[in-house]
């Protein structure tokens, strides 16, 4: 069965039999969204675990890291105030810094 995907004209959303999702920031260049949602795809694996092995610390510990990285790879959580260019640019860049460390 294939389904029918848009995107809004700002290309933040996909629409998907009439429901959106939050798309990766369109602004972003290729190989940043590559790694953060590869970071995404690390944090959501942690869930599915903490899920399957029913350890309710590790999930607690695992939905804020995959939230945060969902809202990195899709310039959410900025709060109202949209931001320049430049803003972004030292968000995702000090996001990724934390999260290629030790212990991202």
């Amino acid at each position: 069965m294939t389904r029918e995907v848009d995107r809004t004209e700002d290309g933040r959303w996909l629409v998907v039999d009439g429901r959106r999702w939050r798309a990766a920031d369109p602004a972003l260049p290729d190989d940043v969204r590559a790694r953060l949602l590869h970071h995404l795809g690390v944090a959501r694996s942690a869930v599915r675990s903490a899920r399957r092995t029913g350890d309710d610390a590790a999930l607690a510990a695992a939905r804020p890291a995959a939230g945060s990285r969902r809202e990195l790879a899709s310039g959410g959580g900025q709060g109202a105030l949209p931001q320049d260019d430049d803003a972004r640019r030292a968000r995702w860049e000090s996001a990724l810094a934390a999260l290629d460390g030790p212990g991202g």
